[in-house]
């Protein structure tokens, strides 16, 4: 989005300053929060986290990277030793020491309505502006409904000791579970949501490292910072949901939904990313961004121009159910006392995130339909035991398939795309495989005896 620039949405140049480097606190230690601050002190700031966590913030300090992130462990570690980074509970602290203040914490969904819960983004503010006596910063990087910025400016405002000496800014995240080390330190642009040219210099200054390698930043006003998250899952979400809704089509012509989306990314108006069929997306973040986006849209009379998402979160969730009806058709109609391999528990691979996960939605639809299901993940077993007790968890995809009726590939971990058919046919009782990520070679799986099913495939 960076490449195309609305008049008040502009890509500029980056500006000299002789001003020291800022000192920076992340409030929320989150993934979002704990990466960010993890990478800040890397790139050479002086760097608070904070949260009302204590044993989060004990686990951080003594090195211990509560979520699993590839290579982020490794610069705790460095930064930690570094001295550039500490943890606290203090908003106290947090307030004198800070120039920037990061605001990181969780946006989940209500409830009882598909609304952004904005409990912890008013708390982080409310604590921290009740302190700020000088001039500072308070820059938000969680996903908001739009029109929150100008709300918590106004309440920085009436809070904060130094009044309207505290600006507040919107610096929207862009990080990809499994990435979120690259996506930080290379990100592909840098949007920054102001009301001053002071609150830019001092965004540009908080990032000083990463502009000077060239990455694109966009400057633009509060309201349009807070929409380019949003529309951005929105459109990767509508993308994902389009090649299933071919797939979908293709399920009822006998077409195959992958060579369709391989001659549609030819096309360079379309391209292939994220044009990939399968079971469809989960996580913490475009479900509820894009049920959050609906609803805000709604709010401000304008949810006929959003339609199109309701639509866009109704065919991820069906091809969940759909991944059900190949695994019964695949043994006849009824799953009851079936012994079912659940290959992932994850929402995508190198993440250990469960919420929302497709994976565990059809884990779980299968034990409710008497199957005696077994899943295995290579770092989510924890999470996903925590939110589904009542299923059964290995740590071997081998062994967890000894005797299994059916095996369903629900998260394309790599050691999962690699699994040799011959040995899994030589353990299972029946060689029967639904494939719910296009993930494996269909060839050489029916090569080795396995019956195969895929979404949107013959």
């Amino acid at each position: 989005m960076a490449g195309i620039a609305a008049p008040d949405a502009v890509v500029t140049d980056p500006v000299d300053s002789d001003e020291p480097a800022p000192r920076l606190t992340v409030v929320g230690t989150g993934y979002l929060g704990a990466t960010h601050a993890i990478c800040m002190a890397v790139l050479g700031f002086d760097v608070l986290g904070v949260d009302v966590d204590p044993g989060k913030i004990d686990r951080l300090n003594a090195g211990e990277v509560p979520f699993f992130e590839p290579g982020l462990p490794e610069l705790l570690a460095k930064a930690l030793d570094s001295g550039r980074l500490r943890f606290t509970t203090s908003f106290d602290e947090a307030a004198g020491f800070g120039d920037v203040h990061f605001i990181c914490v969780g946006t989940p969904q209500q409830s009882d309505s598909g609304a952004a819960d904005l409990r912890y983004v008013d708390s982080a503010v409310t604590e921290l502006a009740s302190r700020l006596r000088g001039r500072a910063l308070v820059v938000g990087k969680s996903t908001v409904p739009v029109g929150t910025a100008a709300r918590l400016t106004e309440l920085v405002h009436r809070l904060a000791p130094a009044g309207e000496e505290v600006e507040l800014a919107w610096n929207p995240e862009f990080l990809r579970e499994g990435y979120a080390v690259d996506d930080t330190l290379r990100p592909d642009r840098l949007v920054f949501g102001v009301r001053s040219p002071w609150a830019e210099n001092r965004l540009r200054a908080a990032f000083a490292p990463v502009i000077a390698q060239g990455t694109p930043v966009v400057v633009t006003d509060l309201t349009t910072a807070e929409l380019v998250k949003v529309a951005a899952n929105s459109f990767l979400a509508t993308k994902i949901s389009y090649i299933n809704a071919m797939a979908e089509v293709c399920e009822a012509t006998g077409g195959d939904v992958t060579r369709l989306a391989e001659a549609l990314a030819y096309d360079d108006r379309i391209g292939g990313r994220f044009l990939k069929p399968g079971l469809g997306f989960g996580g913490g973040c475009l479900p509820k961004d894009i049920r959050a986006f609906a609803h805000r849209a709604e709010e401000l009379g304008v949810g006929q121009a959003v339609t199109f998402l309701r639509e866009v979160d109704a065919i991820n969730k069906r091809r969940r159910a759909r991944t059900v009806d190949l695994v019964r058709e695949l043994v006849g109609g009824d799953p009851n006392g079936v012994r079912v391999v659940a290959l992932g528990a994850a929402f995508k691979p190198n993440s250990d995130d469960v919420r929302d996960a497709p994976a565990l939605d059809v884990a779980s639809t299968l034990d409710r339909l008497g199957a005696h299901v077994t899943v295995v993940d290579p770092a989510a077993t924890a999470n996903a035991r925590r939110s589904h007790p009542e299923l059964t968890y290995a740590t071997d995809a081998l062994t967890a398939a000894a005797g299994a009726d059916v095996v369903v590939l629900l998260t394309e971990w790599n050691e999962f795309r690699h699994l040799d058919p011959g040995a899994m046919g030589a353990v299972v009782a029946h060689r029967r495989i639904v494939d719910g990520r296009h993930a494996l070679d269909p060839a050489q799986w029916r090569a080795a005896g396995w019956e195969y099913r895929a979404l949107g495939r013959p």
